[in-house]
Parts: structure tokens; C-alpha cells; sequence
């Protein structure tokens, strides 16, 4: 549960990072969008660091489907649009795949 967690926080500090870019670049947002951005973007990363793994690579693979169900629930509270039932069920297989991926028994 820790982890599931830790990916939520990170999550949200990348996603919300790179829209800030997203928003300077495409909505013609102000230059000093991109400092909180950074700083965002460097909390994702810090975060992430603090997920209990034995290896980096899982780790970064079971986060995806975090980040995917995340970026869906983005679309829908802060852009507005609702996601589609496709989104969704791709929403819940990538999140097996990362319980898979972080919980699988190890040899």
C-alpha cells in the first residue's frame, strides 16, 4: 500500500509538472509557468525514489499504470473531459499490469 502511495503523490507532481509546460508551450501561459513545473517535476522524482523496490526498472514499470489511471482522472477534474469507457478499461488493465509487475512472486 505504501507504494501504491508513493506512486499517487508522484503522479500527481509529474503530471502537474509537465502541464505546466503543456500550458506555457500550448495555452500561451506565462514563461514563469515553467518554475513551479520544475520544482513539481523534481518532487516526482524524489518520490518515486522513496518507492520500497528492489530495482529501479520494476519499480519505473509497475509506476506506469499509476501514472496512466492518474493522467485519466487529470483529464477528467482539471481539463474537463470526461474519459470514455475505452479509457477506462485501459485504465483498469494497465493497473493489473502494474500490480503484476510490483507484486509478482520472485524467484
Amino acid at each position: 500500500m505504501k507504494a501504491y502511495f508513493l506512486f499517487s503523490i508522484a503522479a500527481l507532481a509529474e503530471i502537474a509538472g509537465c502541464f505546466a509546460f503543456w500550458a506555457w508551450w500550448r495555452l500561451d501561459k506565462p514563461v514563469w509557468w515553467l518554475a513551479p513545473g520544475m520544482l513539481s517535476l523534481a518532487i516526482f522524482a524524489g518520490v518515486l525514489a522513496l518507492v520500497p523496490s528492489d530495482a529501479a526498472g520494476r519499480t519505473y514499470a509497475s509506476y506506469g499504470g499509476i501514472y496512466i489511471v492518474a493522467s485519466l482522472l487529470w483529464l477528467w477534474l482539471v481539463e474537463g473531459r470526461l474519459p470514455d469507457r475505452w479509457d477506462v478499461g485501459g485504465g483498469l488493465v494497465c493497473l493489473a499490469g502494474a500490480a503484476l509487475i510490483l507484486f509478482g512472486p520472485r524467484g
